[in-house]
């Protein structure tokens, strides 16, 4: 069977379209059952690793570069299995994987959900934001549950949507420019490799893991553009770029390297205070948000994560229009 066609220009196409399907999924599906989510299936496998070892720096640096690999392998591997053997389902398969790997819909109504039961059900808001934060929410008010749910809506985008997207177009460009072919696969084998270590990151990369140091450090490199990225997206979805500028001074609060970007973005194009007691505050001479402002923050999130796929779009199309040299003027009939 013949691969997926070589020109760059329309290996390109069929990267986007497949791009295209993995947001619809996301969109009308919002996440696929969790006994058959690579992610689920990926937990399992970090699971056996989180234990104690007599050498937990050894064991978690294995860990931290087999594991994302292999996840990696597979997922690029079915994707060229797809592509030779029947090549009209390679954009399909490529789509349906890279859909397994994002998440936006989930986020934002998760998100929406938590801030609407503040003002209605505290409580249950307290139970609901587990889904998104790890910090004890028993004794949070209410505005402070909001400022929770609105700075991990935007840490979220950057970690389940915008990193993997990036991890695609890195992995597709280098496919476009070695062998238009490969790049299905290897923009799927980006994301999932992206996806691979920040889920370990979140499994392991705690200090009381010493198991997960490897992971925490690998993902914050991992995670510097992405971070910085989704802090543009965000800024452009706000319609001013003016708040990267104010987010500058409050973004190396956080103790992550990279969480702190979205979040700073957020608080500045809401004009918010974000705040989690005894580490950060973000904005910190504004208000706490309040339904309406957090009820803004789920939009600004959504519009974001169309911001940046519509860069990957261009980004893609435009390479591979480079490559293709079909902007290269012709020299026939020229005559010497």
């Amino acid at each position: 069977m013949v691969a997926p066609p070589p020109d760059p220009a329309l290996a390109a196409l069929a990267a986007v379209a497949a791009l295209a399907i993995a947001v619809a999924l996301d969109l009308a599906v919002a996440e696929p059952p969790g006994r058959v989510h690579p992610v689920a299936l990926l937990g399992s496998l970090v699971e056996p690793v989180d234990r104690e070892w007599m050498r937990p720096g050894l064991v978690g640096a294995a860990a931290a570069v087999g594991l994302p690999l292999a996840a990696a392998a597979v997922a690029g591997g079915v994707v060229w299995g797809a592509s030779v053997a029947i090549p009209v389902l390679a954009v399909p398969v490529a789509g349906a994987l890279l859909f397994t790997l994002l998440s936006l819909r989930m986020l934002c109504e998760v998100t929406a959900e938590v801030v609407a039961l503040t003002e209605t059900d505290p409580d249950a808001a307290r139970e609901s934001i587990r889904a998104l934060v790890g910090r004890d929410a028993a004794d949070l008010s209410p505005a402070a549950l909001r400022s929770a749910a609105v700075e991990s809506a935007a840490e979220n985008l950057a970690d389940g949507f915008v990193a993997p997207v990036t991890g695609f177009a890195v992995g597709a460009t280098v496919g476009l420019a070695v062998a238009p072919a490969a790049a299905l696969p290897l923009g799927v084998a980006g994301a999932a490799w992206v996806k691979a270590v920040n889920t370990l990151d979140s499994m392991l990369g705690y200090r009381s893991k010493p198991v997960g140091r490897a992971s925490a450090r690998l993902d914050d490199a991992v995670m510097y553009l992405p971070a910085r990225a989704t802090a543009t997206c965000l800024a452009l979805a706000a319609g001013s770029l003016g708040t990267l500028s104010r987010a500058r001074s409050w973004a190396r609060e956080p103790a992550s390297p990279n969480s702190g970007w979205p979040m700073a973005t957020a608080a500045a194009a809401l004009d918010v205070r974000l705040a989690k007691p005894g580490h950060y505050a973000l904005n910190p001479t504004a208000a706490s948000p309040t339904v309406a402002d957090a009820e803004r923050a789920v939009r600004l999130v959504g519009v974001a994560g169309a911001v940046a796929v519509a860069a990957v779009v261009g980004w893609l199309v435009t390479v591979g229009w480079l490559l293709s040299g079909d902007w290269v003027p012709s020299t026939a009939g020229v005559v010497g």
